[in-house]
């Protein structure tokens, strides 16, 4: 009975530290706020993570996880991929706050998992780029993920760029994610075969 409460605090615990990193990165962040949030003694907080790093850390690798495990990567179909990521990061305005906050605070080596699945990412278009004679071959497949990833998530909340989606905008979701995947294809060469 004791391990299940203990999981369940953690698991409150990471809740709440994922939204409170999300709304104030690593140094605005307060493990006093964490602690109510979660309904637990701030000294727990210690206990399970050993310093708030160390929680930023374990939330940010959790969620990335998240991410790399429900966003299905294509090389053969990138125009779908982007549209994918673009719904992912309109669905998730926390989580592109939290990969923001962790590209502005953390250290490069905190986050081997996300350059882990971005190798990889490379590698398939890569093979892909072999096995089809060309779509995206004026561009290096470094540059062409990041074309992709950046296009697609330029309207998320973390984004400096592009404006925020509300109701008086001109451009509603559908029409943005549609143009998305258009402006992958017409770069990459592909058609478009997916939603």
């Amino acid at each position: 009975m004791a391990t299940g409460n203990a999981e369940a605090t953690k698991a409150r615990i990471l809740e709440a530290a994922r939204d409170e990193f999300s709304a104030h990165g690593i140094a605005g962040a307060r493990v006093d706020r964490i602690a109510k949030a979660a309904g637990c003694n701030k000294n727990l907080l210690y206990i399970y993570f050993q310093s708030k790093e160390t929680l930023f850390a374990t939330v940010l690798e959790q969620n990335l996880r998240r991410v790399y495990d429900e966003l299905r990567f294509t090389p053969d179909d990138l125009p779908g991929y982007a549209a994918r990521v673009f719904d992912f990061s309109m669905a998730e305005p926390g989580l592109m706050r939290l990969m923001a906050w962790a590209g502005l605070e953390q250290e490069t080596g905190a986050v081997a998992l996300r350059n882990a699945a971005q190798s990889a990412k490379v590698s398939a278009m890569e093979a892909a780029a072999r096995e089809a004679d060309g779509p995206g071959a004026r561009f290096a497949p470094e540059f062409l993920l990041t074309a992709i990833l950046a296009l697609a998530t330029a309207w998320s909340a973390a984004s400096p760029f592009g404006p925020r989606l509300s109701p008086g905008l001109a451009t509603d979701p559908a029409t943005l994610r549609m143009q998305i995947a258009d402006a992958v294809a017409s770069i990459t060469g592909a058609p478009r075969t997916g939603p």
